[in-house]
């Protein structure tokens, strides 16, 4: 018969069932390779694991690379996964021949390697994707090119699976030796021998030899070129000047006279309309389907500006990197972003078409034919503008206003990040610090999710009411909201001290003015009534930016995780690994910088202006592409002011803390510390209130960007004779940009 047990003999029962597994939980896992290898055995994705788990994407990712381990109850479950998968997919039996031949490969051999023993792998396994590339760079100057090459060629042939289309990476730095001996460092640290002569041999060398360009993004898209980057000593073998003339500077490329350029034309290739410049596009003919388009950077020509791939106080750096470091580096940057093809801004803008391309191939049912379709998600056509939405120097202005004519909140969109400050309140200058915390990534943060249009503008008249779900240009009067005393959640908070949410420069509004629907959307959150005069909006939508976003903010962390800035840190641990990581790997250092200039770059090159390439009021070529979309770029910033404003009301509310200056992304408290851990605020529990500002390494969350003291900013603010935005010039690294 049995005995029916109390709710407390239950419980106890319960209590050493879970110990039971707890510590069947903390059996040793299979090592961090195993567990990748695993993975990809089975066909399984990062975010897959992670979903099942109830994970991060990144923490699946720290297990596999080692830098973590998971924690109950997570770790049963992932200890269950891996070891249904070892029983269905062990390992090859040819691993250990293959790790014992490379260890009986003496490290200073520069002859070819041994070939391993072919051992018979089981039918039943399926193939496992093979180890990455090493990244080492190639022994220095006393062994030629062509040795290093072939040890390198024979140990990664087993070590990486690349489309065989280019197995020696996306790009390779071109540079010769004092002999004219010139090589191609490749990522990985292969390094290949350049029989070319001349530039035109040199690109048909790229286009039937060399394996060089990098495979589409999308299944839509098509392949990234091959890049060639040319050093200084490459240029003076070729025949090309270390530098353009002030006049070719002026056009932006070599002059149409110069021998290589004819030598170009007499070898039936051809130049893009931008001739042969700092990023240069030389062509044949596509063959069919194939392109035959290799794009040279010339690196003494200033095609990596300082200012986005290099550092602001050693803008030699570029020209002096060792080519196997610089090859590592823009390999990596390939690799995580996408194949540059210019400018950081350029290359954002194109990862945007990479991954959403605007057509496909379709099959006609009725006559068996492949014709174009356009994508319904993607930037397809151009369409007529927006007066509100443009710029100043647009065509559509033409006549509209005086030549010097300002126009108003009520003539212009004028969505753009804060650039505010306000005095210190006599208890403020009682705190001895000033603090300023950094959002990461945060207008790639802020596309995160955002509804777009994707099609034309439609006019809405009389009044309209109005609709979060459109995107668009609102014309509304938002002056008569007051957040002098707003209450958030059940707390008063002093929005005298908050800029408002509506206007860059943190006033309120005066009167009707155009904004952009996030910016109304936060205005009905906030619970105020809102009255459209009148909007144009777009009734295609879809979150074109997602994906973008991912891969941008993939290539982040990863890219911080390498320097040793995982998202497991918090608190002390996390501010102590961003304040060392640029030590850690200067490489990497670089990497971040690009990435970010990327994200910022990208959302910029929307609305990108004209450069005094055509007279005021004229056509100028930006204005021709598909991806000019001044009220994306709009959304995505009124998104990233109002969502900053969002956390500065909840941190009022939680901490009854104030800012004294934001600038773009950055925010400045008073504070009795030094420290962000100084103002933050945090639960009973020890963690970050829900709804402000959390340190970390993702995007959205904040790191630290300087400390100063109050002493100073009043001396900042006399020496000025008034009160500045001095949120910029609180930074711990000097050379750091100016937002992100």
């Amino acid at each position: 018969m049995e005995v029916a047990l109390v709710p407390n003999e239950e419980e106890a029962l319960f209590s050493a069932v879970d110990a039971l597994l707890e510590q069947v939980s903390q059996a040793p896992l299979p090592d961090p390779v195993e567990r990748k290898r695993l993975r990809e055995a089975a066909g399984l994705s990062q975010a897959q694991i992670a979903k099942a788990l109830d994970a991060r994407r990144e923490a699946v990712g720290n297990w596999e690379s080692g830098k973590t381990e998971p924690r109950p109850p997570k770790r049963a479950a992932y200890a269950r996964l891996l070891e249904g998968l070892a029983a269905r997919y062990p390992a090859p039996a040819a691993a250990a021949p293959t790790a014992d031949l490379a260890a009986a490969v003496p490290e200073a051999f520069t002859g070819p390697a041994p070939e391993p023993e072919p051992v018979p792998e089981p039918a039943a396994v399926p193939p496992t994707r093979p180890a990455a590339r090493s990244t080492s760079r190639p022994a220095p100057s006393s062994q030629r090119p062509g040795a290093h090459k072939a040890v390198t060629k024979k140990t990664t042939a087993t070590t990486a699976a690349v489309d065989p289309r280019f197995e020696n990476g996306p790009l390779a730095v071109i540079d010769a030796d004092a002999d004219g001996q010139v090589s191609a460092y490749c990522v990985g640290g292969l390094v290949l021998d350049v029989p070319a002569k001349s530039v035109p041999a040199l690109v048909d060398w790229t286009l039937t030899e060399a394996r060089l360009g990098q495979a589409r993004l999308h299944r839509n898209g098509r392949d990234a070129d091959p890049i060639l980057v040319l050093t200084a000593s490459a240029l003076e073998r070729y025949g090309l000047p270390a530098a353009l003339s002030e006049e070719e500077q002026r056009h932006g490329r070599l002059a149409a006279g110069h021998k290589v350029v004819k030598q170009i034309g007499k070898a039936g290739l051809q130049l893009t309309q931008r001739g042969f410049g700092p990023w240069a596009r030389v062509f044949r003919e596509p063959e069919g389907a194939r392109r035959r388009c290799v794009q040279l950077c010339i690196l003494p020509w200033n095609a990596l500006d300082t200012r986005e791939w290099g550092k602001k106080d050693d803008p030699q750096l570029l020209l002096t990197m060792h080519p196997a470091d610089l090859a590592r580096y823009l390999g990596l940057y390939a690799a995580r972003v996408m194949t540059p093809r210019g400018s950081t801004a350029t290359t954002g803008l194109e990862l945007m078409v990479a991954l959403r391309p605007p057509t496909r191939a379709e099959k006609d049912p009725a006559t068996g034919e492949f014709k174009r379709a356009f994508n319904d998600d993607a930037l397809t056509a151009r369409y007529d503008v927006v007066e509100c939405e443009v710029p100043d120097e647009h065509p559509a202005l033409k006549g509209k206003f005086a030549r010097h004519h300002l126009r108003t909140p009520a003539e212009m969109l004028m969505e753009e990040p804060y650039d505010w400050c306000r005095p210190l309140t006599d208890e403020e200058c009682m705190n001895p610090f000033l603090v300023a915390v950094d959002i990461n990534m945060s207008f790639a943060a802020a596309a995160n999710g955002l509804a777009v249009g994707l099609n034309g503008p439609t006019h809405l008249k009389n009044n309209p009411t109005f609709d979060a779900s459109l995107p668009g240009s609102w014309l509304v009067d938002l002056s008569h909201i007051d957040l002098s005393r707003v209450r958030v959640n059940g707390r008063t908070v002093d929005g005298d001290r908050l800029p408002s949410p509506f206007t860059p420069k943190g006033d309120r509004p005066e009167g009707p003015a155009w904004y952009a629907t996030p910016t109304v959307t936060y205005a009905v959150e906030l619970g105020f009534d809102v009255a459209p005069i009148q909007a144009y909006v777009r009734t295609q939508t879809g979150r074109y930016l997602d994906s973008w976003y991912k891969r941008l903010r993939d290539a982040y962390v990863e890219t911080m995780a390498d320097m040793g800035v995982t998202t497991d840190l918090q608190g002390q641990e996390f501010l102590d690994a961003m304040a060392r990581r640029k030590q850690t790997d200067p490489t990497m250092a670089l990497l971040e910088t690009a990435i970010k200039a990327t994200a910022k770059g990208g959302i910029g090159k929307l609305r990108q202006r004209s450069r005094g390439q055509v007279p005021y009021y004229e056509e100028y070529p930006a204005l021709s592409r598909e991806t000019w979309r001044p009220d994306i770029r709009a959304a995505v910033l009124a998104a990233q002011r109002t969502g900053l404003h969002r956390k500065l009301m909840k941190t009022a509310a939680a901490a009854d803390l104030y800012p004294v200056s934001i600038g773009t992304d950055a925010i400045v408290y008073p504070s009795p510390g030094p420290s962000p851990l100084d103002i933050l605020p945090l639960t009973d529990e020890g963690k970050p209130v829900p709804g402000t500002f959390r340190l970390g390494v993702s995007p959205g969350m904040v790191k630290h960007q300087g400390t100063q003291t109050v002493l100073w900013a009043e001396s900042q603010f006399e020496e000025r004779g008034g009160v500045f935005n001095i949120a910029n010039l609180i930074k711990t690294d000097p050379t750091a940009g100016e937002g992100e």
